[in-house]
């Protein structure tokens, strides 16, 4: 068994935040393999699908953001999931708009649901991060995330999740690599090549 999780923050107040990317990608991923119907368990909405014959729990933390290690903790102590089938899907500052890049272990780079996990169950998981640019200055960071992405945004929001939904097969799979080369093949023919700034698609694609 896997757990594929996102990271965000629970409540119709948050749901179209930067910072609820993490919570974008798994429901898309839950629509596209046809998953069970949403539950509370873990401190958690959870959902099961069958992806590529792998069973995968699909978990959205509800205990808030910097809590989130409590939550995936439980889920991966009480289905005894190792950290090598725990993948969690994060906004990434320090990534373009759009971008994909997959990780195992690593820092935290201040992102405060990972260090939770870290926390709780050690660094070696695996991690999609999901570009969503920097506001440009430290200070603006907080406003930043916690703030709804822009109509210009959301575009690429919807393409990139579609797209990690359209392969996640290869996540199950532990092909990382390929996971991630796939969705940028996806997002390049969707002409998301190079988001300058954030809600910009490349004016050579336009």
């Amino acid at each position: 068994m896997l757990i594929f999780v996102g990271l965000g923050n629970p409540g119709d107040r948050y749901r179209f935040n930067r910072h609820n990317i993490g919570f974008m990608a798994v429901e898309a991923i839950a629509r596209a393999h046809s998953a069970g119907s949403w539950r509370q368990r873990f401190h958690s909405l959870v959902a099961e699908a069958t992806i590529a014959g792998e069973r995968v729990l699909l978990m959205e933390p509800q205990t808030y953001m910097n809590e989130s290690g409590r939550a995936v903790g439980e889920a991966a102590r009480f289905l005894k999931v190792p950290l090598e089938q725990i993948v969690v899907f994060h906004d990434e500052l320090d990534l373009a708009p759009a971008k994909l890049r997959m990780k195992t272990g690593g820092g935290n780079a201040g992102h405060n649901g990972l260090r939770s996990i870290t926390a709780h169950l050690g660094n070696d998981y695996r991690r999609a991060r999901l570009g969503i640019g920097h506001p440009g200055d430290k200070a603006l960071v907080l406003n930043y995330v916690l703030n709804d992405f822009g109509k210009g945004e959301m575009a690429w929001v919807e393409d990139l999740t579609a797209a990690m939904a359209e392969h996640a097969g290869l996540l199950a799979k532990s092909e990382d690599a390929s996971f991630q080369n796939k969705v940028h093949l996806a997002m390049d023919a969707r002409g998301w090549t190079d988001v300058k700034r954030v809600g910009e698609r490349d004016a050579a694609k336009e």
